[in-house]
């Protein structure tokens, strides 16, 4: 022990030696005097002595002092602040008991037969009954997909009339799945719901911002943070359509930068649910397969939405409504040469439901002006009428033996 003391550079001059604990600090308790770098000074009683060794051997010590009636004064701070927690929970606890009782009375007195207004009226007054027109126009069949809008759409209405009356409301969950093949109405169905939710009230603005993984996941260390939440501040107010979301996450790769993205997401649709509605879209069997590594997303969402493909007879109907909105018409025979065109490549691969409808339109148009213009350099004429230039004639639709004929070609127009 003197050896120990010794090299510490502490020297006797009358010190007891008793009482001593080395445990990275030196605890003097008795009486005694210490040198410390030559200079003698008094050790008090219970006084604790912090030595830290420089690479020469030599020391220094910091003295740290703890008195009892320091240690007191904590403990009381420490127990007033426990009681003050407990008085603040039970504050809580009886204000929302209070509140709870209050809106039990509350609704126990409004009168059975208070007015408050049909759903007609609030579904005009609004504005939702413009929007699903709407949408019953732009969209032909999926009726499983109006069917299930209209049911939001009710939800969020008679929360509206509820609200009137002061009953309590919470916003549902509006996060949405939609899953299908391509050309099914999915980015149409999402730009309807943005424009309901904005005139109930449920968003500012309502409008859809569309992202894939490209613009989602950065290349490096700390680009898709920056990039996810940019994405993230457009849609906010409106709805973020998320197509081929299972695209995010690579399960052959762990370090992948999709999980972080994901991991905003999931945080976002959280805690800012009502200021954001996320939208993921995709193939049913990569959806579900996502959502099986991801269970904390399908969690969040309410909504699961089905888009079945369109048949050849709601195609056709597609094709019309789009020439119609050009301004063009089909002429004599074009229906049934167009539906035996879409019988055919419905079984032809990369088939896309109304993308490939709406390509074999603007393939009839081009087939059409390059007939007009043919037509009128060959004759010498200038003159075209307003019923040539909106016409579609059957001859310039691809017809079901030109498809079979090109073979493989057929994919690319």
């Amino acid at each position: 022990m003197r050896m120990m003391m010794d090299r510490m550079g502490f020297v006797g001059n009358g010190y007891c030696g008793k009482d001593l604990v080395w445990n990275g600090s030196v605890g003097v308790s008795g009486c005694g005097r210490v040198r410390r770098n030559g200079v003698v000074g008094g050790v008090r009683r219970g006084r604790t002595l912090n030595v830290v060794f420089a690479a020469d051997g030599t020391g220094y010590e910091t003295p740290v002092t703890r008195r009892l009636s320091d240690a007191l004064k904590e403990k009381d701070v420490e127990e007033r602040l426990q009681r003050e927690e407990e008085q603040r929970r039970a504050e809580e606890r009886e204000r929302r008991r209070n509140e709870k009782n209050r809106k039990i009375q509350k609704m126990m007195d409004i009168p059975e037969d208070t007015p408050v207004g049909t759903v007609d009226e609030y579904m005009f007054k609004e504005g939702v009954q413009e929007v699903l027109t709407k949408l019953d126009h732009d969209l032909i069949g999926l009726v499983p997909v109006k069917r299930r809008v209209r049911e939001i759409a009710a939800l969020l209405i008679i929360d509206k009339m509820r609200t009137k009356l002061g009953l309590e409301t919470a916003v549902p969950s509006l996060h949405m799945s939609f899953t299908g093949a391509p050309g099914t109405g999915k980015t149409t169905v999402a730009m309807r719901m943005g424009q309901i939710l904005q005139r109930m009230g449920y968003s500012r603005s309502g409008h859809l911002v569309v992202a894939t993984r490209d613009d989602l996941v950065g290349q490096y260390i700390g680009h898709t943070a920056p990039k996810t939440k940019e994405m993230i501040k457009k849609a906010f107010g409106g709805v973020l359509l998320i197509d081929e979301a299972y695209y995010l996450y690579n399960a052959s790769n762990e370090r992948d930068y999709g999980q972080e993205s994901i991991e905003i997401l999931l945080n976002v649709m959280e805690s800012q649910k009502e200021d954001l509605v996320v939208v993921l879209a995709g193939y049913e069997d990569k959806m579900n397969k996502f959502y099986s590594y991801i269970p904390g997303m399908s969690s969040r969402i309410g909504n699961h939405i089905q888009f079945p493909n369109y048949s050849a007879d709601e195609l056709l109907s597609i094709a019309k409504v789009m020439v119609r909105d050009l301004n063009y018409m089909f002429g004599d025979g074009c229906d049934d040469i167009f539906l035996d065109y879409i019988k055919k490549r419905m079984n032809l691969p990369f088939f896309s439901n109304a993308r490939t409808v709406r390509n074999a339109v603007d393939r009839a148009r081009m087939r059409s002006a390059i007939r007009l213009f043919n037509s009128v350099m060959d004759a010498g004429a200038d003159m075209v009428s307003a019923k040539e230039l909106a016409t579609i004639t059957a001859s310039d639709i691809v017809t079901a033996e030109e498809l079979e004929a090109r073979g493989d070609a057929a994919i690319v127009e």
